[in-house]
């Protein structure tokens, strides 16, 4: 796909979504790519190019804004560019959680990039998890599956059953109501993030 004459420019700020275990301790925050306005971009239905400036400029702002928090898990979507090498990641393991974005299938250059990032350390989450069948090829390589927890009212058991299936710890998206807390729980997520727990906000948490 050819980029377009013009487009969004990069910006540095990023808003971040709370992530909690089902007892309430707070894993870490996903990182999101925000507007100047501070509201969401769209940035899924973006040209691949802009895309990965998008992940570009979300690491970058990781790496060096000391405002952001020191502790927990820092959870980012992560564009194929990066797991095939084409563009080299600006930041080192450390608190670093990679999500594979719907739009990376599993292709022989993406597992082998999943591999050699595991071996360097990185850890890797499975993002939108509806075990389709690039997904699953790619689940040996997660420490988190992330589902949709609408998803459960389509799939339920078999789905969940699914992302385990490796090993891995299963996060609950979009928990919008304190009765989706409660299903999610009982359904055996160890993780939730959504409204519910905190909105993805552009104020910063105190650092730590």
């Amino acid at each position: 796909m050819n980029a377009p004459a013009a487009g969004p420019t990069p910006r540095r700020l990023v808003a971040l979504q709370p992530i909690w275990t089902t007892g309430g301790d707070l894993v870490g925050h996903e990182y999101l790519y925000r507007t100047d306005e501070g509201e969401p971009a769209g940035v899924d239905r973006w040209p691949p190019r802009l895309q990965d400036e998008a992940t570009a400029t979300v690491l970058d702002v990781i790496a060096h804004d000391e405002r952001l928090p020191r502790y927990g898990s820092a959870f980012v979507n992560i564009t194929r560019a990066f797991f095939v090498d084409e563009i080299a990641l600006p930041v080192s393991p450390g608190r670093l959680v990679l999500e594979i974005v719907e739009s990376v299938t599993a292709d022989d250059h993406v597992l082998l990039g999943l591999r050699r990032m595991r071996a360097r350390g990185f850890r890797i989450a499975i993002d939108d998890f509806e075990a389709l069948p690039h997904q699953i090829a790619m689940l040996p390589f997660a420490d988190y599956v992330k589902i949709d927890c609408r998803a459960l009212l389509h799939s339920g058991a078999e789905l969940i059953a699914a992302a385990r299936r490796f090993g891995a710890r299963l996060v609950a998206e979009h928990v919008s109501t304190p009765a989706l807390v409660e299903a999610c729980t009982d359904a055996g997520f160890e993780l939730l993030q959504g409204n519910a727990l905190g909105p993805a906000t552009t104020t910063l948490p105190t650092c730590a």
